[in-house]
């Protein structure tokens, strides 16, 4: 990366935050399964944003540590594991779920949290994670301080220097990421045939700039038809008013495709940082035959942006032969908590749960690879 281009990116991601931070407390207000306080941590073009938890019962996973390793956990063995290990696994959850729940494992500071599935990072010098952990200890000396969203592929200089700091590493999902797909020698069948189906489609392209207040409610019910209601209802509930903040903010790239009748059909929108783009919201219409390729279109507008910015792509988890096909590699994301600070009860709580994850969690992740 050139020096201008790691200037322009540093300055684009500060100026996020600073949007991100005006509207923090409409966006959790508009989520409606999240409870959450936003703040900073850091100083000027070094800011990053936290969340600040207190054990809120009943959270969106994005925001809790036990909802993402006890109930999500839970969720992913009965849709997807085989009965006779999601049982024996299912009744560890629930025994872990109660002694992590008594080790307040929800008395949680996230840093760099956006509200998102999946967290973008700015570039770090090594010093840099111990700066923001000795600031997050001091003024939250109760709470587990938690980064989510590493990766050794995309995010690798982070994940060394938290670890390096004292943070301990737990498993939490297989996510895909895609190198920059500029090349058509080296594009998967699938994903060309996917980039063709966008450039053919006969429903309208639809940017947010030209949507009416009814069409954010529509792109809101898309995005609840397939992330909470075929997926999971601990993801979190983004509302109309959700997408509506993030779009004028400019922090959500929303595209829609209309039916002749000026409905809309799909819904798609991207988070980008530097040379990554992630899609925390996409959505279509499940009630419609899958011969119409509402959910190929919708991934293949994300496709389609990132070859033409010349961005890689973390697409989140969930969907993973589909993103296989695709050429997406999946590779093991990692939170990491720091737990120094605290009493020797709770650091033993989470110490349990990352050794767990690490036996238990990543090899079922790796061999079912959802």
């Amino acid at each position: 990366m050139t020096e201008d281009r790691a200037v322009n990116d540093a300055n684009s991601f500060a100026a996020d935050v600073t949007a991100f931070l005006g509207v923090g407390s409409d966006s959790v207000a508009s989520i409606g399964n999240l409870s959450t306080t936003v703040g900073s941590i850091g100083e000027g073009e070094g800011r990053l944003p936290v969340t600040v938890n207190c054990s809120e019962p009943e959270n969106a996973w994005v925001c809790s540590p036990y909802t993402t390793y006890v109930r999500y956990a839970d969720d992913e063995l009965r849709r997807i594991g085989p009965r006779w290990l999601s049982r024996p696994l299912g009744s560890l959850c629930t025994a872990m779920g109660g002694y992590l729940m008594r080790a307040r494992i929800d008395d949680a500071v996230i840093v760099n949290n956006w509200l998102l599935s999946t967290n973008l990072y700015p570039s770090v010098v090594p010093t840099a994670a111990t700066r923001y952990l000795d600031e997050a200890v001091s003024r939250w000396p109760d709470h587990a301080i938690w980064f989510r969203s590493l990766n050794a592929r995309q995010t690798g200089r982070w994940l060394d220097a938290v670890r390096r700091a004292g943070c301990l590493l737990v498993p939490s999902r297989l996510v895909y990421l895609y190198d920059r797909i500029d090349a058509d020698a080296v594009r998967p069948a699938n994903l060309r045939r996917d980039l063709r189906l966008h450039r053919s489609t006969t429903l309208e392209t639809a940017p947010a700039t030209h949507w009416a207040a009814v069409d954010f409610e529509r792109a809101a019910h898309l995005y609840d038809l397939l992330y909470l209601r075929k997926y999971s209802h601990l993801n979190p509930a983004y509302s109309a008013a959700f997408l509506r903040t993030w779009h004028v903010a400019g922090l959500l790239r929303l595209l829609g495709y209309r039916a002749a009748d000026g409905t809309l059909q799909v819904v798609v929108g991207t988070f980008g940082s530097g040379d990554t783009v992630t899609a925390p919201i996409v959505g279509y219409d499940t009630h419609r035959p899958q011969r119409e390729g509402l959910y190929r279109l919708a991934i293949g507008a994300v496709y389609a942006q990132a070859a033409a910015r010349g961005q890689q792509i973390n697409l989140s988890a969930g969907a993973g032969h589909f993103k296989r096909l695709r050429g997406g590699v999946g590779i093991i994301e990692y939170s990491a908590v720091y737990t120094r600070h605290l009493a020797r009860p709770r650091q033993r709580a989470i110490a349990m749960l990352a050794q767990l994850a690490h036996r238990i969690g990543e090899p079922f992740m790796r061999r079912f690879q959802p």
